[in-house]
């Protein structure tokens, strides 16, 4: 599913008012229909329900006119209360704010002050107050006007994205109104689907409003992964596959105290589908890794007395490198300088498709422009916030203010695939393509869950996926195991391990089709 910013819908509706001829006020009927059908699915028709409407002067509002004239034809009281002046209402806003019946209307320029009690007293109140537009902190009548929404007591539903969402990043400005649900239309928006605009939105359906196709596939946006997306991306395994036929993975991996990380990577590339994986492991270590994993195949590297990879195991590790279809480096390697070296010499020396994460990518951090050097070989990163601070030279916070856009600098200015990690993990291309990570949730929040994702995507790259197939799609199946965990045992105390053994089911249930509706609807 595409999801773009209030910018690009904004001139996609030009777009289409302009090129192709459909009228704006059509379009505003549309979206008032879509609003009002998602409000008589989930309340119901007829007498004894009330949908207290809050309208903005503009086209959100606009909405909102066209959701209380079909409602109010549908049994439904409808009130409207518009924080301005009637004739501040311009365009089609005020073509349907005329086609409402007198005494429908209330005009508030000063506020929601004195109606609280009407909207308490609602079934539903439809946030139709400012839309997709807004880019500043939201203040005066408008704020007065969200704080009384929220404070009422009632479901709400909110037109296209709640009020004082930005809707290009998901940021509160200032204040914002909390949604049970939202309807967006044509496309969702990016402030639709991140944190924390997603939280607010609730549950989101993006409904069809007869926006010309032409217009909607040549938007700008980035691909927001669900399950039909990412069941698109599978690949059915032939019924003659075998071990070799399914990819043959190394992982370089482990060091004293972090043999979990080293083995769950191990596992969870074999659950994810890999034909054969080994495990290079400091020698010292051989025997612990032995025993924690059983189909792995365990390669000891550097003298036996050593606890972590020293520079001069280069050699050897290219030599089990050869011939490998994907190479994972990094997890609980430590940062001893020996190891650091070594990281930094593989880099420039190794062919072979190479996922980077936890120890390997603090290696990196000390010399990022070393992975220009890789120019022409695959190289995917998986940081998480504080990893990707470290690779910028940057702040967590300067991260967290724009994750989109500091995945997508450095993948484009380093030419690497990138995992930024997180709520709405985030993908990037070298090419700056960008998708959005659809699931996951808060058991997630613990050790060792970045080393699974480590296996799956190294899984996924051996088995042939192209390097941000095997992103997305890696990404995905990794929340999705861990959401169908959440379903049985709920979010407190899940491990990685039980995400890890969830990984089969979780492709078998992406792999069989579920029926349903027609349309998209993300919860």
């Amino acid at each position: 599913m595409k999801v773009v910013t209030g910018q690009v819908m904004q001139s996609m509706d030009k777009r289409a008012i302009g090129e192709f001829g459909v009228p704006g006020v059509a379009l505003m009927e549309r979206a008032g229909c879509a609003c009002a059908d998602a409000i008589s699915k989930r309340f119901g028709d007829g007498a004894g329900r009330k949908a207290v409407i809050v309208a903005g002067k503009g086209n959100n509002g606009g909405d909102g006119f066209v959701i209380s004239r079909i409602l109010s034809q549908r049994g439904w009281e409808a009130p409207v209360l518009l924080l301005a002046a009637p004739q501040a209402v311009t365009g089609d806003a005020a073509v349907n704010l005329e086609r409402l019946d007198s005494g429908v209307v209330t005009s508030l320029p000063q506020g929601l002050a004195g109606q609280e009690e009407l909207i308490k007293s609602a079934t539903v109140v439809v946030d139709a107050l400012l839309g997709t537009g807004i880019n500043s902190e939201v203040g005066g009548v408008y704020g007065e006007a969200i704080d009384v929404v929220n404070a009422c007591g009632v479901p709400v539903v909110a037109v296209d994205i709640p009020s004082g969402i930005d809707a290009g990043s998901g940021r509160v400005l200032g204040r914002a109104v909390r949604a049970e649900l939202t309807v967006s239309f044509a496309l969702a928006k990016l402030g639709n689907v991140l944190y924390p605009g997603t939280e607010l939105g609730g549950r989101l359906v993006v409904a069809d409003i007869g926006m010309p196709q032409a217009v909607v596939d040549e938007a700008p946006g980035c691909e927001f992964m669900d399950r039909e997306s990412a069941r698109a991306i599978i690949r059915p395994r032939s019924v003659i596959a075998h071990k070799g036929s399914n990819g043959h993975c190394l992982v370089i991996a482990g060091s004293a105290g972090k043999t979990g990380a080293a083995a769950m990577a191990a596992q969870s590339a074999l659950r994810a589908g890999a034909g054969l994986v080994s495990l290079a492991v400091p020698a010292a270590l051989n025997p612990v890794l032995e025993s924690k994993t059983t189909e792995a195949m365990t390669i000891p590297i550097g003298p036996e007395d050593k606890w972590h990879f020293l520079a001069g195991a280069l050699g050897e590790l290219l030599s089990v490198a050869k011939g490998k279809d994907a190479v994972a480096l990094g997890p609980g390697l430590g940062t001893a300088p020996s190891t650091v070296y070594l990281v930094h010499s593989l880099l420039t020396a190794l062919d072979a498709p190479l996922v980077i994460d936890a120890d390997g990518l603090n290696a990196v951090a000390v010399a990022p422009e070393l992975l220009l050097r890789r120019r022409g070989r695959l190289t995917l990163l998986t940081p998480h916030p504080g990893e990707m601070a470290r690779l910028m030279g940057v702040s967590v916070p300067e991260v967290e203010a724009d994750r989109i856009g500091c995945a997508r600098d450095f993948a484009t200015r380093f030419q690497v695939y990138l995992v930024l990690k997180g709520a709405r993990s985030i993908v990037a291309g070298p090419d700056g393509a960008i998708a959005i990570n659809g699931s996951g949730n808060p058991g997630m929040a613990t050790g060792g869950m970045g080393d699974v994702l480590t296996g799956v995507i190294a899984a996924l790259l051996g088995q042939g996926y192209h390097p941000f197939a095997a992103a997305r799609l890696g990404v995905f199946l990794h929340g999705y195991a861990a959401d169908l965990m959440a379903e049985e045992t709920g979010t407190r105390g899940m491990v990685a391990t039980d995400v890890q053994e969830a990984l089969p089911r979780a492709l078998q249930r992406l792999t069989v089709a579920e029926g349903g509706a027609a349309g998209t609807s993300i919860n």
